[in-house]
């Protein structure tokens, strides 16, 4: 039996058995009632259509999609509807990407049980809910200029002038090839996608003083 207090839940992962052990840990609590599962953010927005779930419990990865994406999606359908995202990923770029989209909160996979359970109480009561790692991560971010070499700096340096790979090249008496490596190796470290965020980041540190 179950009453108006109780919390509908909508679970979202692509993996039947993590939906499985998610549904016997939540239901073990007071409350909580999972009234749909989805495997993709395409049922996801029909089982909310469906079921009307105080909250959705949505994965990041799926091989229909980016839940990210799909968070954005649902709440343009349903905006009543909370999301907390449950992630095996800790990286900040998710985290800001998820919350960005509409997500409430950010939990990740091995927190314990308990945990979910704060996370979903909190995000129904009106509060934004991290997992104690990604809240320590985010409140002391790691130094950014820890992760690149003194190499990769100066060629971050030229980008925020404006040079080309072939300018940089010359000016270091590198390959352009070289370059080419040190631009891929510094987005990857950086957790950055295109060269116009490439640009717009060396942009700022150089006006920041963060140069050699």
């Amino acid at each position: 039996m179950s009453d108006a207090s109780d919390i509908k839940i909508l679970l979202v992962d692509d993996h039947p058995l993590v939906r499985d052990g998610l549904r016997a840990r939540l239901e073990a609590a007071p409350r909580l009632r999972v009234v749909g599962e989805a495997g993709s953010g395409e049922e996801a927005i029909a089982q909310a259509g469906a079921c009307r779930p105080d909250l959705v419990l949505m994965d990041v990865n799926m091989k229909g999609g980016s839940g990210i994406e799909a968070t954005a999606r649902l709440l343009e359908h349903y905006p009543d509807i909370l999301v907390l995202v449950l992630s095996m990923h800790d990286k900040p770029e998710y985290v800001a990407q998820a919350m960005a989209a509409g997500a409430r909160g950010y939990v990740l996979k091995d927190a314990p049980g308990k945990d979910i359970v704060l996370a979903i109480d909190t995000v129904m009561g009106g509060g934004i809910y991290y997992s104690a790692a990604l809240a320590r991560q985010l409140a002391n971010p790691a130094p950014q200029d820890t992760l690149l070499t003194l190499r990769e700096q100066e060629v971050l340096r030229h980008i925020a002038d404006g040079q080309s790979n072939k300018q940089i090249a010359r000016a270091l008496d590198l390959s352009v090839r070289t370059v080419e490596t040190h631009r891929l190796n510094i987005k990857r470290k950086l957790g950055i996608e295109g060269q116009a965020e490439l640009i717009r980041f060396a942009v700022q540190r150089a006006e920041n003083g963060g140069y050699p």
